[in-house]
């Protein structure tokens, strides 16, 4: 059994900052190889890619945090880390933490989610 817990969630003001964090668990979960990724859920709306890295550490963000969000992981502490920075009103929603096999890419996990709320 393989969890994904996220935190760091909250309120914060716009031009605010917020740091989630994702640790992974699991008897025979191997973090390092996954390609860990996090995702965003705002009301009425898709759940949409805002950010992911390889193994490696190549990243790749959605356009609308470009410059303003950074991914990172720790394999030490099977971590990833989303750090948010400049938050505007359009960044509210459900942040999920995701996991996905760099091969078998149907072996995929996701987080319950943490709430972040940007308003003034």
């Amino acid at each position: 059994q393989v969890q994904l817990v996220e935190s760091g969630g909250g309120l914060v003001q716009p031009g605010g900052s917020l740091r989630l964090s994702c640790a992974a668990s699991g008897s025979i979960f191997s973090f390092s190889p996954y390609v860990m990724g996090w995702y965003r859920q705002a009301p009425g709306k898709q759940r949409e890619l805002v950010a992911t890295i390889t193994s490696g550490g190549n990243t790749n963000y959605a356009d609308s945090v470009k410059g303003r969000f950074t991914i990172s992981r720790d394999n030490a502490k099977n971590t990833v880390y989303l750090q948010m920075d400049n938050l505007k009103p359009e960044d509210t929603a459900v942040y999920y933490c995701n996991a996905r096999h760099p091969i078998a890419t149907h072996i995929d996990y996701w987080g319950q989610g943490t709430q972040v709320t940007v308003s003034s």
